[in-house]
């Protein structure tokens, strides 16, 4: 019993870390800060719970827990930010910590999008620089960032139940040695 609520922990953390990294790669692409930090937390945090399922330490897997808690809100906000739920807007500069204009890698890399750039010339100061429009995009980007963080939810709630299974068998294996 022990063995394969472990088992299913390790399986399922291994998933949770994989997605995270792919949404890290593509929050890198857009250089999106905030998801970029969060996404290095949770996967540190995730790093940790496998560790506490190999080790058997279920105070590493109530961490671990008590994270995907945190991770479930933070895809919450990421979802009604990209929705533009209660005066939040997607054209803010709120992901990038006000550092740069940067949006999403999907802004204009989504499926079906063709990006056509025409250059500013004739403004001083911006010889590099040049307009980007973005127009036959198959599904817009905020509805993709959307699915991710739908997906990083769903896993998160089946880590958080593996997890509290996995610390209850931990606890009642740590209970019945200590009777014998």
């Amino acid at each position: 019993m022990l063995f394969r609520g472990a088992a299913g922990m390790f399986a399922q953390d291994q998933q949770h870390e994989l997605a995270a990294l792919e949404r890290q790669v593509f929050d890198f692409l857009g250089y999106q800060w905030a998801p970029i930090l969060a996404n290095f937390l949770h996967i540190i945090i995730v790093i940790l719970g496998l560790f506490g399922t190999i080790q058997y330490r279920p105070r590493y897997i109530v961490v671990y827990a008590i994270w995907t808690a945190v991770w479930v809100t933070w895809n919450i906000f990421i979802i009604c930010f990209y929705l533009e739920v209660g005066g939040l807007s997607k054209d803010s500069e709120l992901l990038t910590f006000n550092i740069s204009r940067h949006q999403s890698w999907w802004s204009e890399n989504g499926p079906g999008c063709v990006r056509k750039e025409a250059p500013m010339s004739g403004i001083k100061g911006l010889d590099n620089h040049s307009y980007i429009s973005v127009i036959g995009c198959a599904l817009e980007y905020r509805y993709i960032e959307v699915m991710h963080s739908s997906f990083q939810i769903l896993i998160a709630l089946v880590g958080f139940v593996y997890a509290c299974y996995v610390v209850s068998v931990f606890t009642e294996e740590e209970d019945s040695c200590l009777r014998k």
